[in-house]
């Protein structure tokens, strides 16, 4: 099965350990040297009002474990370091 980068945005990604809807794919990591993906990327977690949103998830390619007509299922456990956005500091100013 042939596909490109426009077709792999299009398909929604799920993650098989929970059965979460991750998102479809924002952005790529390329290996310029060998030609190849190395890493996905699927948009953060929103807030209940949508105005903020974590850092993009990042998926590596070795977690990929199918791609089918519709969605990607990939192996991201709810919390994996690797794949986790870095906490940030919140400071209060009142």
């Amino acid at each position: 099965m042939a596909c490109n980068t426009n077709s792999l945005s299009r398909k929604i990604v799920i993650s098989v350990c929970d059965a979460r809807k991750l998102g479809h794919i924002c952005n790529y990591e390329v290996d310029l040297c060998e030609g190849r993906i190395t890493a996905v990327f699927v948009p953060g977690e929103s807030s209940a009002l949508g105005f903020r949103r974590t850092a993009d998830i990042r998926i590596p390619w070795e977690k990929i474990k199918k791609i089918g007509e519709d969605a990607i299922l990939v192996e991201v456990p709810p919390f994996v370091p690797e794949c986790a956005p870095p906490k940030e500091k919140r400071r209060w100013f009142w």
